[in-house]
């Protein structure tokens, strides 16, 4: 059976493929890419000739990827990043000893990640960070099209785990934290029913400190709140307990202890069954990691 003729694909084809994903138009794609809109057309005709598959469904509103078009998007946007950062890696061979890393972390991680960040550039005082805060899902989404060297998080998430190198490395606790003036603070025990007067601010549905906060209801025999306040910000969350003595939250005590500690927040003592699994740094089986990145992942773990 003879081979598709993928190597004739270009990057000219990536470019195009990659900027119908980020605009949903053909016109769009095509200014984006400084591209004439006859070119771009013939472009994509000829990708999806290459590739043998419908890339791409026309409608009313624009261009939507098939799967196939999925996992050509998915491909062309690894090879474009990867690109971006053999220039920067370049860049910094030019400037001296400079390097770069992408993380993506969950907001419980944070305060652990920023000490590996400070020890890593004892060390490496040349490398630069890009870190982007999300849910692990949409981390692994990035790290999938190579925008991120690493994730801290959960691959428990993904249906393809299989895929990443995975490394457990730090059992998460939670903790409720109130505004230093909730009437409840200086309580010596607090349950689930004397929280009935304040509002909660949550995670969106699905989300796994959600539902562990669902859970804990749940076995205390009582209704979940309706009324709540979604965010997956922990500035947003600080900020909405600052603005109101009443409300509440469920964070990683590690990030409650951060706040708690510049006097933002306080942390109510509440017995949570609920444990959660350990977080994660995941990285892509298929890539291979500089060394700088691997002696971050030594600190990281170690």
């Amino acid at each position: 059976m003879s081979r598709r003729p993928l190597v004739r694909l270009s990057l000219r084809h990536m470019l195009l493929i990659s900027a119908i994903d980020d605009s949903g138009s053909l016109k769009r794609a095509s200014e984006l890419i400084a591209m004439s809109q006859p070119r771009a057309t013939k472009a994509l005709q000829e990708a999806e000739e290459l590739t043998g598959k419908k890339l791409f469904h026309r409608t009313n509103r624009g261009l939507t990827p098939t799967a196939a078009g999925d996992c050509v998007i998915r491909n062309a946007k690894t090879m474009l990043a990867q690109l971006g950062k053999l220039e920067l890696e370049l860049d910094g061979i030019t400037a001296g000893n400079w390097s770069r890393l992408r993380i993506g972390t969950i907001m419980g991680a944070v305060p652990i990640l920023n000490e590996v960040i400070q020890q890593h550039l004892k060390r490496y005082p040349q490398t630069s960070f890009e870190i982007i805060e999300d849910s692990s899902a949409e981390l692994l989404r990035q790290l999938d099209r190579g925008l991120l060297d690493l994730v801290i998080g959960r691959s428990s998430v993904s249906a393809t785990p299989q895929l990443y190198h995975v490394t457990a490395f730090h059992d998460e606790r939670l903790a409720v934290v109130a505004n230093p003036a909730h009437p409840l603070v200086g309580r010596e025990r607090i349950r689930l029913e004397d929280l009935a007067e304040s509002r909660w601010i949550v995670y969106e549905a699905g989300m796994p400190m959600r539902l562990s906060l669902e859970q804990e209801y749940r076995r205390a025999g009582l209704a979940f709140p309706l009324a709540l306040l979604e965010t997956r910000s922990a500035l947003a969350t600080m900020s909405l307990i600052q603005g109101d003595p009443n409300m509440v939250a469920l964070l990683s005590s590690d990030v409650a202890a951060f706040f708690v500690r510049f006097g933002a927040a306080c942390t109510l003592p509440m017995q949570l069954q609920w444990k959660s699994d350990p977080y994660e740094v995941i990285t892509r089986k298929s890539h291979d990691l500089p060394e700088h990145a691997l002696h971050f992942i030594k600190n990281l773990v170690g």
